[in-house]
């Protein structure tokens, strides 16, 4: 197939030839190399590249491709999942997949299915010893080439000592009529059984033309898979008893992969399956072509070569799970293995637009149980880590909700990018949102007690103390103010203008801002009286903070455009009975605050203070200071090595978070690392530290949570992402906070509240009102 119009000439220094096939998620070329050899490069679609999910899924396709190498894999030659449109070159193999084979030519005959059988137990046998389970054997994963059949693409496979990439949204990844039941249940915890299963149904297609657990509907197929015997009418005798075992319900009865090698060695020849043994029209509504993936050519035409688009092909299938109980009051029932008799519920699942009910049917997979939203594990393993756990102290009356924090509200928003909720001492829950006016939430059920305002607010309220919230108000074309509100009446208490550029910051004893003119650092009462101000130096803009509870103040040079530069910083103490200022120590350029450690402020430093544009760049870090609130003396802590991420200081430890989901423990005193986890989930929050339960909970930013092991950070649990999280989901920063051991989260438009110890109950929606 010839390139098209807007193809590139190259990708990765590789000349290319023609064009192998496209698919949903991409293209796949015939490239050249230098040295002559051919490759196949796989190029993600554009809009796909900036999918942080797809991204990190295709890190881990290609991470798993190339600890993968044997006869009947195609090797990884190169590849750049950090291009801006991430690509991956393997050895070109020409051959058909097998779908097109069967498609065009019929099952295969006896020979050609014993030689399929053994190329696919030795390509098995390379990948689980490699440490991966490849989740996805179909046939338009088998390239069929003259020496033997090629097993490709490892878009979902997983290595099995390490985390497991997310399910987003309740996205099911795989096929339904070549997935194995407990990949349908749990797809994070499958074993190489499961690609045992996937074997036997590939072995029934070839031999047939059709899967064991055919049907026009993926969704039927998947409940076939669960709860129905395989169909094998028509498959020849000697390989009958094989796919049987294969196929068997539970992994532990289907056979370790020498023991199979063993049996199709031992086949003689036998004839292929009747072409009356399945009906001839179910190549053309089964696999091979329900599910193809846009590089099929049209009947009669030249087939493409090599690992075509076949490889790609469009996005799985994503039902949407349904709703779940807006309160759970027992522990979630272990998961049944057979339907419920007259069980009947509604399930609305959508594909390419398209809405589908299904009724009649309670199938415990999470494809479609409402209530698997856990994707680290089944509801019965989360109901085990619950009773191993102290109970939660929770709000009274809590039970999980979810909220809108969008109303409709008109004009331009007033955004300082920290969006989010204020929690009040387990009682409520003061928050902003996309087109939301400040408002007190119950922390107990979601609903929204009163609102205040006219202007939508892209920023959580400042914080909450002695019965008072402060938070931002600005008037269209006005001054930026700090208000005072009555927790209990929302009645405006008092108001102060403050600079439109200095942020407001609460101290023991009030507040501290800046004044209009950025001359001033002000600090206010609780009555709203001026408790004193302090002059910013001349020629530096100062930052208002407070580090252990104590007013300070960060003060930059101003530049010839009347901007404050990035540091050096003036680390200024602010005695409170008067704002007396105390130099304590100047701060390099780019270096961060991180809090204060025993009332000792905490600084974290560049290992580079330069200036880098280029997109994605992370700052490294190696080293901390300490500093003496008194005497201004430092104490520098290095790291062991340059750390990257944004830090989060929490109990004596920060916790370096990355885009790409990779967590480091350091600790504050000693500068020593404690741990690092790869969890896989990007744009996660900054955590909280639950010290009841020992983890840190993460959200990102389409509502999926993320727990983990605050002493060696494993992974403890992770949920699904919300349905429909809401149009700020890619722009506003997720957050997560604790109201008493009840987890509040904050992702696009939404905040939910779930409980620690059953994090897989969906929270029900709440009206904003």
């Amino acid at each position: 197939m010839p390139l098209a119009t807007g193809d590139p000439e190259s990708i990765g220094g590789y000349a290319l030839l023609d064009r192998l096939g496209a698919g949903g998620m991409g293209v796949v070329y015939l490239g050249h190399a230098a040295s002559g050899r051919q490759v196949a490069i796989k190029l993600v679609h554009e809009q796909y590249a900036q999918d942080e999910e797809f991204r990190t899924r295709f890190r881990q396709e290609v991470a798993a491709a190339r600890r993968v190498s044997g006869a009947f894999t195609a090797p990884v030659v190169d590849a750049d999942p950090e291009a801006d449109r991430p690509w991956m070159a393997t050895l070109y193999v020409p051959g058909q997949t097998l779908s097109e084979v069967v498609r065009r030519n019929g099952p295969l005959s006896g020979r050609e299915l014993r030689t399929l059988g053994l190329g696919l137990v030795e390509a098995l046998r390379d990948i689980h010893r490699a440490g991966v389970v490849h989740r996805d054997l179909k046939p338009a994963n088998i390239l069929m080439a003259e020496d033997g059949p090629r097993v490709i693409d490892f878009g979902i496979s997983r290595a099995v000592d390490s985390q497991t990439l997310t399910v987003t949204i309740g996205r099911v990844l795989g096929t339904p009529p070549f997935m194995s039941p407990e990949q349908l249940r749990s797809p994070r915890g499958v074993t190489g059984a499961s690609d045992v299963f996937s074997l036997g149904s590939l072995l029934v297609y070839a031999a047939r033309g059709s899967s064991p657990f055919e049907s026009d509907s993926p969704y039927l197929s998947g409940y076939q898979v669960m709860y129905e015997h395989p169909t094998l009418e028509g498959l020849p005798e000697p390989l009958r008893p094989i796919a049987e075992r294969c196929l068997a319900k539970e992994p532990e009865a289907r056979p370790e992969l020498d023991e199979l090698h063993r049996m199709l060695r031992e086949l003689s020849d036998f004839p292929a399956a009747s072409p009356s043994a399945a009906d001839s029209s179910a190549t053309a509504h089964g696999p091979g072509a329900a599910h193809a993936h846009g590089s099929a050519a049209p009947h009669g035409s030249a087939a493409p070569h090599g690992p075509a688009a076949a490889a790609f092909g469009p996005p799985p299938v994503s039902p949407a799970p349904g709703p779940a109980p807006a309160h759970d009051p027992q522990p979630p029932a272990p998961r049944r293995t057979v339907p419920r008799r007259g069980a009947r519920r509604r399930l609305v699942v959508t594909t390419a637009g398209v809405a589908l009910a299904v009724t009649g049917l309670t199938v415990a997979a999470a494809v479609f149980a409402p209530k698997m939203t856990d994707s680290g594990g089944d509801a019965s393993a989360t109901a085990d880590a619950a009773h191993s756990q102290q109970p939660a102290s929770l709000p009274k009356g809590w039970q999980p909700w979810r909220t809108e924090l969008r109303v409709g509200a008109e004009g331009p928003p007033l955004v300082y990018n920290e969006p989010g909720c204020a929690p009040e001492d387990g009682r409520a829950l003061y928050c902003g949102g996309n087109g939301f006016t400040v408002a007190r939430v119950d922390a107990a059920t979601g609903h929204v007690q009163w609102r205040w305002g006219t202007r939508p607010q892209l920023v959580r309220p400042i914080g909450v103390r002695d019965g008072i919230v402060y938070t931002y108000r600005e008037p269209e074309g006005g001054e930026r103010s700090v208000v005072a509100l009555d927790v209990a009446t929302r009645k405006q208490r008092w108001e102060r203008s403050i600079s439109g550029s200095g942020a407001v910051r609460m101290f023991r004893g009030g507040v501290l801002t800046l004044s209009p003119d950025t001359r001033e650092l002000v600090a206010y009462g609780p009555s709203g009286a001026r408790l004193w101000q302090s002059p910013a130096p001349e020629g530096k803009f100062c930052e208002p903070t407070t580090l252990g509870g104590a007013p300070y103040a960060l003060c930059a040079p101003i530049d010839s455009d009347g901007l404050a530069a990035e540091g050096p910083y003036d680390l200024l103490r602010l005695e409170p009975p008067d704002g007396e200022q105390q130099h304590l120590t100047t701060l390099p350029r780019k270096a961060l605050t991180l809090g204060a450690v025993q009332g000792k402020p905490l600084f974290l430093l560049p290992q580079t203070a330069k200036e880098v544009y280029d997109s994605g760049y992370e700052r490294p870090y190696n080293a901390m200071v300490r500093v003496d609130p008194r005497t201004g003396e430092i104490t520098r802590i290095p790291l062991r090595r340059p750390v990257l991420g944004r830090p989060t200081l929490l109990h004596g430890t920060v916790y370096f978070v990355r885009p790409n989901g990779t967590v480091t423990a350091v600790a504050a005193d000693s500068g020593r690392e404690l741990w690092q986890r790869a969890t896989e989930t990007e744009s996660l929050s900054e955590p909280v530290l639950s010290q009841r339960y020992g983890q840190l909970y993460f959200a990102n930013r389409f509502g999926r949570l993320l727990a983990l092991d605050v002493d060696d950070g494993k992974e403890v649990w992770r949920t699904a992402a919300l349905n429909d999280p809401g149009t700020a989901a890619q722009d506003a920063e997720p957050r997560v906070m604790l109201v008493k051991d009840a987890i509040v989260a904050t992702a696009g438009d939404t905040a939910f509240s779930v409980r620690p110890d059953r994090p897989s109950v969906h929270p029900s929606v709440q009206p904003s009102s």
